[in-house]
């Protein structure tokens, strides 16, 4: 089914929101993601205050730095929803992340008992939602959003408009960031994803001509395994074939954190769905040389490897015999226009591999996807060194 006709069914039913309430946190996400528009919004009205926690910890973030435009725009999206589901998110969105952002976008006078100074009382304020607290905004394109946001938080939970205001007044400093940052991170650890420095590790090269396949795989059921993406089980490939033989629950738990870590890695949960797509395809294709340089084929070899040995060893394999055709690329270049996207294809950080030696001859790039393509650019490579 694809994944607009999955959201139409849920935005149709009757049931939509229990529908839409029974995915896991990331499925949603991702069926946002991929859908955008009015159709979209719809759906983050039906989310849980936990899918929408998980939404906001996936898009208001760069690596390390909060983005203020991003969280307006969430809040936005939010607010598009009832009042009712406001208030239901309201309580679990979280304090020091909103006072975080709210000190970025306010200048706070006054509270309960106070008495301004009189640098406050000349300073030209923009409203107050209370007569108690006097607010300007610092940012005016900003000022509509935010000034809705706090009318339904002073409304509907003053207690904790009062203290976050409270809060702003005071000082906000890096400090504040990095908290947040961590404990955006512990929440997405408990769904199965990883903090970035951790995620890069799948990255790390390690030795093929002394790679052993491990026989004592350990895994413990942590997050709850779903649904793999269509492209996976067609019996295709090789890795498909082995799957097949071998599918589990534990499997597909390790197999959705793997690509998890990959997403992570590769900030690809931050951008379009495309970039999505291709970093999921760079697992498989990754896994999938891996089996076949370790298992030549015999697919019963290839169950085994599959339940003995962990999923990232095997993708830090696939990495490695890829990033050695790299160090041999980054000592070539070549004036000829097909040589030339070869080269540079395999000389970015990523190597990719190019699709003008396929037999379509497309001029354009592609994840490698199988040990034929690895042997096929490295005897390219072997001609050019001459």
């Amino acid at each position: 089914m694809l994944p607009g006709e999955k959201m139409a069914l849920i935005l149709e039913d009757p049931d939509g929101k229990k529908l839409a309430r029974a995915m896991q946190p990331h499925e949603l996400y991702w069926l946002f993601k991929e859908n955008g528009g009015p159709e979209a919004m719809e759906l983050l009205g039906l989310a849980s205050p936990e899918q929408c926690v998980f939404i906001l910890d996936m898009e208001l973030w760069s690596r390390w730095s909060f983005s203020e435009d991003k969280a307006v725009e969430y809040l936005g999206y939010i607010m598009l929803g009832s009042e009712d589901h406001f208030l239901e998110v309201l309580p679990h969105l979280d304090f020091n992340l909103l006072s975080l952002f709210l000190g970025r976008e306010l200048i706070v006078a006054g509270g309960i008992g106070d008495i301004n100074t009189d640098e406050e009382r000349q300073t030209d304020w923009d409203h107050t939602f209370d007569d108690v607290f006097l607010i300007k905004f610092r940012n005016p394109k900003h000022a509509t959003i935010i000034g809705t946001f706090l009318e339904l938080v002073c409304r509907l939970d003053n207690p904790l408009y009062a203290a976050l205001m409270e809060s702003v007044s005071g000082e906000i400093d890096i400090e504040s960031e990095e908290e947040c940052y961590h404990i955006k991170s512990g929440r997405l650890a408990d769904l199965g994803f990883p903090p970035h420095d951790e995620a890069l590790e799948i990255y790390s090269r390690i030795s093929s001509a002394t790679f052993t396949p491990g026989h004592n795989k350990m895994l413990l059921q942590s997050v709850e395994a779903t649904t793999l993406p269509g492209i996976l089980l067609t019996g295709k490939t090789f890795l498909e074939r082995v799957i097949l033989r071998a599918d589990s629950e534990l499997f597909r738990m390790e197999l959705n954190y793997l690509i998890n870590t990959a997403l992570v890695a590769d900030e690809a949960h931050l951008a379009d769905m495309e970039q999505m797509r291709s970093v999921v395809e760079r697992v498989y294709g990754y896994l999938n040389i891996a089996l076949e340089y370790l298992s030549q084929g015999d697919e019963s070899k290839g169950a085994e490897i599959i339940a003995g040995e962990y999923l990232k060893r095997l993708f830090q394999l696939g990495f490695s015999l890829i990033l050695d055709l790299k160090y041999s690329a980054d000592k070539l270049s070549s004036a000829d226009y097909a040589t030339g996207k070869v080269l540079s294809g395999l000389k970015t950080a990523r190597p990719r591999f190019y699709r003008g030696l396929d037999p379509d001859g497309i001029d354009g790039y592609r994840e490698f996807l199988e040990l034929q393509d690895v042997a096929m650019v490295s005897a390219f490579l072997k001609r050019l060194e001459g």
